[in-house]
């Protein structure tokens, strides 16, 4: 069986090039309004999204958006129309799932009009929809650890919901589990929904938290040994000291590759 993992997983990259970022083609549009409940989706995010993004976000189609595993990831989005477009684009943050089937993504006003070449931002936003290149992309945060948000329907110590904030890299959230500081009694959390994860089995005391993070080929497990007083309180956000920075490895054809130059 070890030798047959072995062989799958040279069969896997072996067959296409290990790529920080692939370079995918679709379509994109743009939310006509961006309310407050835009910011945070299906994500959960709320008006925090506003905030880490600073209002450079999107909703994406399920197979980026991943049941929830796919938020708080980052792209680069770029219009193919040379007319309107600039050659850089814009990166934006998935806060929500797209149900429109015309595009991968629609992007706020402000990113969308982002792509566009000086002075041609409101016309870009009249077509409504573009082809586009995208890739995915690190995150990045100045001075920002992975964070823990104490959702407002938690009631200590007989339930807990959290939302992860600032998760860095190209990076999934998988699982997570807590467990009292100093104890190995280890409760898994559900997802929730988006970047909400919840538990009625909770610890009494301190909590420290374990994630079990994917990226690409590659998943680990990340520890972080302290995050939750034992008088955590809702709406809170808490530090939890470690930073989530791992980048990812596609397996996707050489002229695909992100670091090409795009065409």
């Amino acid at each position: 069986m070890a030798w047959f993992l072995s062989f799958f997983f040279f069969f896997l990259v072996s067959s296409a090039t290990a790529c920080d970022r692939c370079i995918h083609r679709s379509k994109a549009t743009h939310y006509y309004g961006d309310s407050p409940t835009s910011y945070g989706g299906a994500c959960g995010y709320g008006d925090l999204a506003l905030e880490f993004t600073n209002g450079y976000f999107s909703a994406a189609v399920p197979s980026l958006y991943k049941q929830g595993a796919g938020c708080g990831a980052c792209f680069q989005v770029r219009c193919k129309d040379k007319r309107l477009c600039n050659g850089a684009g814009t990166k934006v943050v998935l806060t929500d799932q797209n149900y429109d089937t015309r595009a991968d993504f629609v992007l706020s006003r402000k990113a969308f009009s982002a792509m566009a070449l000086k002075g041609k931002g409101q016309e870009l936003l009249n077509t409504g929809i573009v082809d586009v290149e995208y890739k995915r992309i690190p995150c990045g945060y100045k001075n920002k650890n992975l964070a823990v948000r104490v959702e407002e329907s938690s009631y200590n110590p007989n339930y807990l919901a959290i939302k992860l904030l600032y998760q860095g890299g190209q990076t999934e959230i998988v699982a997570v589990e807590i467990a009292k500081v100093g104890s190995y009694d280890w409760v898994s959390l559900s997802r929730s929904y988006g970047a909400v994860w919840d538990t009625n089995k909770v610890p009494r005391g301190a909590l420290q938290m374990r994630m079990v993070v994917t990226s690409g080929y590659d998943g680990k497990r990340v520890w972080a040994k302290y995050v939750l007083p034992v008088d955590w309180k809702t709406g809170v956000i808490y530090d939890t000291g470690v930073q989530i920075d791992d980048i990812a490895k596609e397996g996707c054809p050489a002229s695909e590759c992100g670091d090409r130059p795009w065409k």
